[in-house]
């Protein structure tokens, strides 16, 4: 043993103190044990549940049974304790060993152990190992202890057997409030509203939970009338009423509603009122008030959680904000925030869709545990950034640690061979779904591997695929096909194609315009006129190119032919200075992808003010040089903006990335990541 240090009094404090330590290796361990025993501290109650706890830390448990086993005189409230502790730790087989020793010692578990496992039997939903425990309450002679009877009634409503829990509950000689907010909350979770509400109504004892417990159930049911009703009857409303009601709104899409009552709150909103906001807007496709909800949490010194952390990279991966989901993992960095699988694979995910693969892999490898959705989120980001040949890899190393792929597994092997021309290896790997890993293939992996034939050029084996599927297609798959007839310049089949597609979805603008431009290639302008006619019938109208860029931590949004934009005259001159550079490298426009009854001139100009073409102009004149140019785009990008990034990305000796609706682009020194396959 060391010295004792000064200022510890004596041996017994020493002991304590070095028990305090995170870990102790066994030598440690056992050293602290010889001196508890040769200096009679065994009757010191705190520094044995030291030492016991600091096993459990040290991975010692069996070494802590044996311990304690063996201890003279064993108090019960240690055989407790060491329940308790078990019980935290998470590790059944413990947990049962320590209630074993105390039966065998002839120690009486007190009712607090036994509420302490009937909780962790209804967290791990261990159906059989509580009524195990049930039968032993009811031995011990607690069948009339009202807390433990509360505590049974909520493992049986838990576990899902209501029938169990409503026996518990009429079986109870008194209820208390508890008792009837447990068994409310039981009928709630099945869906039994009107016995809830009768059960509430009946009550002569109410408090805050009771009230709480209805709103909640309204809410689940969809019913925001009721639990609004509720809300402001409710006399003892506290932050978790407001809470309920705040994520009722959200989860009906009543967001304005949600808002209101947010700002009516006042100072009584905490983190998770916000983390339901920032998590609402999200969810809604509304990330720039979620990215300002999270600055006026800040302003208000409000401490986020790994809550809000997960729902504000979302947004950042979505909208491309690369700075912003680079200072957000920073901020769990800085503050010490746990990045579990879940904020990690929030991280891995914000990475791959901002185009940023090395940080991406960077916070991959760096998780002490990987699951399902990680792998899924590495294998998919790498596909779509055109590293199939890499996406494959990590489909194996994920093999290889024993984790079974899923249905989203196979999207990301399949669209990345797609992505990167791997015909063979996307076959092989489709055939092996069900056979081999028992997945039953859906119509996203046949769109899959039509995209993938039909990239390839094999649109005869692609089109018999479609016809021997097990569902009919739908607009994914057929749009793949489409997309291949456009490459091969099939136009009899596109024509079918964009029919079928007409059908499915007629209110898709981008296939009237599709159809259009073919039949006005083919000097077909009365079935031009048709097909326009049809779109001005139905009130159809062609998305609209959308383009986003961050810059200085502002997201910027360019629409094609917008000119909204406060700089649009300074960006309007650039482009025409580009346009210039461009014709200097010979570029010659591609203008098929626009109407085709309009001028050359027209044309050449409308392709200009592509929103992906603005974003970039815009990152150009906003930046410093050097500075990667990130865009995202709604649409697939087309095909003479792909020849000009290209073209852009040499002149001006900078990276430019581009997410569209299909994959990434990474331009770089006159070529692009996709290599001319997309």
């Amino acid at each position: 043993m060391n010295s004792i240090p000064k200022n510890l009094s004596s041996l017994a404090d020493y002991l304590g103190f070095r028990l305090q330590n995170a870990f102790l290796n066994f030598s440690a361990l056992q050293q602290i044990h010889c001196q508890i025993l040769t200096n009679g501290y065994f009757h010191s109650n705190s520094l044995v549940t030291n030492f016991l706890s600091s096993c459990f830390r040290s991975q010692k448990s069996r070494y802590a049974l044996v311990f304690l086993q063996n201890l003279p005189g064993a108090e019960p409230s240690l055989w407790n304790s060491m329940i308790r502790v078990s019980l935290e730790s998470g590790v059944c087989p413990d947990f049962l060993g320590f209630f074993n020793g105390m039966l065998l010692n002839d120690v009486v578990p007190s009712k607090t152990s036994f509420s302490l496992i009937l909780r962790s039997c209804a967290i791990s939903r261990e159906a059989q190992l509580g009524e195990a425990f049930h039968c032993q309450i009811l031995k011990m002679g607690f069948e009339f202890d009202m807390i433990l009877e509360t505590g049974l009634l909520d493992f049986y409503a838990k576990v899902g057997d209501l029938r169990c829990a409503q026996r518990v509950f009429m079986e109870m000689p008194r209820r208390d409030v508890v008792a009837n907010n447990a068994m409310i909350s039981a009928l709630s979770k099945h869906g039994h509203i009107e016995e809830a509400r009768n059960l509430f109504d009946n009550m002569t004892d109410r408090n805050s939970c009771s009230w709480n417990s209805m709103i909640t159930c309204y809410c689940k049911l969809g019913d925001i009338s009721s639990a609004r009703l509720m809300f402001d009857g409710n006399p003892v409303k506290d932050v978790v009423s407001w809470n309920a009601i705040i994520d009722g709104y959200c989860k009906s899409k009543q967001l304005e509603a949600a808002h209101e009552l947010f700002l009516s709150m006042g100072s009584a909103r905490n983190s998770v009122t916000w983390n339901t906001m920032i998590s609402a807007y999200v969810q809604s496709g509304e990330f720039g008030r979620a990215m300002s909800m999270f600055q006026q949490m800040q302003s208000e010194n409000v401490k986020p959680t790994e809550v809000t952390m997960v729902s504000l990279l979302s947004a950042c991966a979505h909208l491309g904000a690369l700075d912003m989901g680079e200072w957000i993992h920073g901020y769990v960095r800085t503050k010490g925030l746990k990045i579990d699988v879940v904020l990690g694979n929030a991280l891995i995910d914000m990475y791959c869709k901002c185009g940023n693969l090395e940080a991406a892999l960077d916070v991959f490898h760096g998780l002490s545990k990987r699951n399902i959705f990680c792998w899924n989120s590495i294998i998919v980001g790498l596909g779509m950034n055109g590293h199939g040949e890499e996406s494959i890899a990590a489909f194996t190393a994920m093999e290889k640690e024993g984790i079974r792929p899923d249905g989203v597994t196979f999207v990301g092997v399949l669209s990345g061979c797609s992505h990167s021309g791997l015909l063979s290896a996307g076959q092989r790997y489709f055939s092996e779904m069900l056979g081999v890993y028992c997945v039953e293939p859906g119509i996203e992996h046949y769109g899959c591997m039509v995209d993938l034939l039909g990239r390839a050029g094999h649109i005869k084996e692609a089109l018999e695929l479609i016809r021997t599927m097990p569902m009919k297609p739908n607009t994914m798959v057929l749009g793949s096909l489409l997309r291949a007839c456009h490459i091969h310049n099939d136009t009899k089949l596109s024509e079918q194609v964009t029919q079928q597609l007409l059908e499915l979805d007629p209110c898709d603008g981008g296939n009237y315009v599709f159809l259009s431009n073919l039949y006005a290639s083919l000097n077909r302008w009365d079935d031009v006129k048709i097909c326009r006619k049809l779109m001005i019938q139905r009130g159809v109208h062609k998305t609209p190119g959308c383009s986003s860029i961050e810059v200085n931590n502002i997201v910027h949004e360019f629409v094609a032919g917008d000119t909204s934009h406060p700089q649009f005259s300074e960006i309007n001159g650039f482009l025409d200075e580009i346009a210039k550079q461009l014709e200097g490298l010979g570029h010659v426009p591609n203008t098929s992808s626009v109407l085709h009854d309009i001028e050359e001139e027209e044309k050449e100009g409308a392709i200009r003010y592509h929103s992906e073409r603005i974003a970039v102009a815009f990152g150009l004149m906003s930046t410093p040089p050097g500075t990667t140019i990130r865009v995202v785009k709604n649409l697939r990008t087309c095909s003479d903006c792909h020849s000009a990034m290209k073209l852009i990305s040499d002149a001006f000796k900078r990276e430019i990335i581009v997410r569209d609706r299909k994959r990434f682009h990474h331009f770089r020194n006159g070529s692009c990541s996709c290599n001319d396959y997309w």
